[in-house]
């Protein structure tokens, strides 16, 4: 009965640790995705940028032919 008790705990106290060292991968992975979301992030908030400039010079092109028209 003795060696069945300590077989048990020798197979949990493996599995505990384990687990532990298995777990430590998923952090990982998890800083992995954050770091990607926040390129994409900054990628759509430069081209965001970018087409609100391209706006503004489009607008004022058009108040330059606005005022080079004749009256």
């Amino acid at each position: 009965m003795k060696k069945l008790l300590t077989l048990v705990f020798a197979v949990a106290l493996a599995f505990s640790l384990s687990s532990v060292s298995f777990a430590q991968d998923a952090p990982a992975m998890d800083k992995d995705k954050k770091e990607m979301k926040k390129d994409e992030k900054a990628e759509k908030k430069a081209a965001k940028k970018k087409m609100k400039k391209e706006k503004k010079s489009d607008m004022k092109k058009d108040e330059m032919k606005k005022d080079d028209q004749p009256k």
